[in-house]
């Protein structure tokens, strides 16, 4: 698919808008909130680290001297921290435009919280019960959307819904990441058509950020790891987006008017690594419409969150 040429310039007036975005403190999800607030938005980086988050707006004033900015504490790992969070936000505002979902992580050694592992606890359940939370808020927005960000790396993922503590299987950390951004794809799709079923304007939206230079691999472990090194990533730069622009699927996804509920955008290059960002198609897996309810239903057990949906 050929691209478009979207680029930041592209982003319309934000200006009246409110979105909170997580894991803003750096990489991919700094520079959303960015773009966001340099375009008028008024932004919540929610963090998991207050102090990165507060350097975080600090940085973004520095090109955006006028930015409204806040910062809310969001430790996706720790369902008590995202119960407060999204309680403090629906105390805050009366209606969210947007709640773009860019927190992540790929933990190189099995970590249990509650019995699951934390690498899908941090990329989907968090995000499940925190967007669940929120719901109401989203849906009162004239034009509310959920942006959820996956990874190319989805289409080899596969669904363990019945050993997330990897008590069957062997811990591998590639396996348990991208299993996280498969099932990242199938909630926003699943999402989407109880929107759509329950005629709300609001709309669900996948994206992802091709490979970008970003600090992601430096807790990941193993090849990601690798791949962040100072001198690996200097002769990689070439090849990949910078985190500006593997920062604008997740934009296009938010702002562009064109976009339609259910669609996944991402890097328009060859194998999605890099490159504008374009409507792309999610691979086959996580267009099953099966997989994603049984998905949404295992979050709904672990979380205990139901969404205000009929």
């Amino acid at each position: 698919m050929a691209s478009s040429g979207w680029t930041a310039a592209d982003i319309p007036d934000q200006r009246g808008r409110i979105a909170v975005v997580t894991g803003a403190n750096s990489g991919v999800g700094f520079e959303t909130a960015r773009m966001l607030a340099e375009r008028g938005a008024r932004v919540v980086l929610a963090c998991r680290d207050t102090g990165k988050a507060a350097a975080a707006c600090d940085a973004i004033r520095a090109t955006a001297p006028d930015a409204d900015l806040r910062t809310v504490r969001l430790d996706l790992a720790d369902a008590a921290s995202v119960r407060t969070a999204a309680a403090v936000l629906d105390e805050e505002f009366d209606h969210i435009d947007l709640v773009i979902n860019n927190a992540g992580a790929a933990f190189g050694k099995l970590s249990l919280v509650d019995g699951v592992d934390r690498t899908f606890v941090t990329n989907q359940l968090g995000p499940f019960a925190f967007t669940g939370l929120l719901l109401h808020r989203v849906t009162a927005a004239p034009a509310g959307r959920i942006v959820t960000v996956t990874s190319g790396g989805h289409e080899m993922g596969r669904l363990l819904l019945d050993d997330l503590g990897f008590a069957k299987s062997r811990y591998r950390r590639w396996r348990a990441y991208t299993q996280t951004k498969l099932a990242n794809v199938l909630f926003a799709t699943e999402l989407q058509r109880r929107l759509a079923a329950a005629g709300t304007p609001a709309i669900s939206v996948a994206a992802h950020p091709g490979a970008a230079a970003t600090e992601f691999g430096r807790n990941s472990g193993g090849v990601l790891r690798v791949a962040s090194a100072p001198p690996v990533r200097w002769l990689l730069a070439p090849l990949v987006n910078t985190a500006a622009e593997g920062a604008l699927p997740t934009l296009r996804a938010a702002v562009d008017p064109q976009v339609r509920g259910g669609d996944l955008y991402g890097p328009a290059g060859p194998h999605g690594i890099k490159g504008r960002p374009e409507r792309v198609e999610a691979a086959a897996v996580a267009r099953d419409e099966g997989a994603g309810a049984m998905v949404w239903e295992r979050c709904e057990q672990l979380t205990g969150v139901r969404y205000p949906l009929p």
